[in-house]
């Protein structure tokens, strides 16, 4: 990752926008194809909706090296082999980051999007509707937590880890442990965000899986632990036990990705062994 390019004048990490950002119409057989990371929190979220909705003829996928280099993400055995020459082919123009998901249109040759929180909620509305993990009746109130979790950890723990300024670092930091604080309140006598699993949960847990692999010391969100906080940590494990959440869930990965691609914070790519943890309930 290039992290420069998304600094401000003041230290603060601002995140791209989303290049490509057309709605999935109806699924279709063989036109659509996934490009996802193992080692990435936002795709995968939609790796784990793609299996709870059972999407996987409908949809195929590629998976990516979870180590990238000056080319960014390649993909072993595909073709074209790097993620890059997928956007290059839909906009020849394209200068920033080459970012997982994207969805790709194998019949138009081109990305359709890689708008990362709508992807979810378009498989959820018109691609599977069992288990409804996006039903009307919630959609305001999980629309408000998704914003809560997206500010306030989802990106948060993004925005201590690449802080240039220790104001911009402490700040980012404190909203990371506010919301933490608020979620062990609130998942203490619940076993999901709200009364059903729901796209929220599946937003949530991709931090908390890497929650005390990375982002505790990589990141230096280093307050407290994810098993310090006994909801929370339960409430992972519940999680984890689902197929479609173990199964996508790789922390070898996850933590080559981290520390041995981002060498603006760890140059000497070493990664650490440990933390030693038990998933299982």
């Amino acid at each position: 990752m290039k992290p420069s390019r998304e600094i401000s004048d003041d230290g603060r990490f601002v995140r791209q926008p989303n290049r490509f950002t057309e709605r999935l119409g109806p699924p279709e057989p063989g036109r659509y194809r996934l490009y996802a990371s193992y080692a990435c929190p936002w795709a995968q979220r939609v790796l784990i909706v793609r299996k709870l909705l059972g999407l996987e003829e409908l949809l195929e996928v590629a998976i990516t090296d979870p180590i990238r280099d000056e080319k960014g993400w390649r993909v072993p055995g595909g073709d074209p082999e790097y993620l890059s020459e997928l956007y290059h082919a839909t906009d020849p123009g394209y200068t920033g980051r080459y970012t997982v998901p994207c969805i790709w249109d194998i019949k138009e040759k081109r990305i359709v999007t890689n708008d990362f929180p709508q992807i979810t909620l378009d498989l959820e509305m018109s691609w599977g509707t069992s288990p409804n993990l996006y039903p009307e009746r919630l959609r305001p109130d999980i629309d408000i937590m998704n914003d809560r979790l997206y500010h306030g950890l989802n990106n948060a723990v993004y925005e201590a880890g690449f802080s240039r300024s220790q104001q911009a670092y402490e700040e980012a930091v404190a909203r990371v442990f506010t919301t933490l604080d608020f979620l062990e309140v609130r998942l203490a006598e619940s076993e999901f965000l709200f009364d059903t699993l729901t796209d929220s949960d599946i937003r949530l847990y991709t931090t908390l899986a890497r929650f005390d692999t990375v982002y505790y010391s990589h990141f230096k969100c280093s307050v407290r632990r994810l098993v310090d906080y006994p909801a929370l940590w339960a409430y992972a494990r519940r999680l984890y036990a689902i197929p479609a959440f173990r199964e996508t869930t790789d922390f070898d990965q996850i933590k080559r990705h981290y520390y041995m691609t981002q060498t603006n914070i760890n140059p000497s790519r070493i990664v650490p062994v440990g933390p030693e943890l038990d998933w299982s309930l």
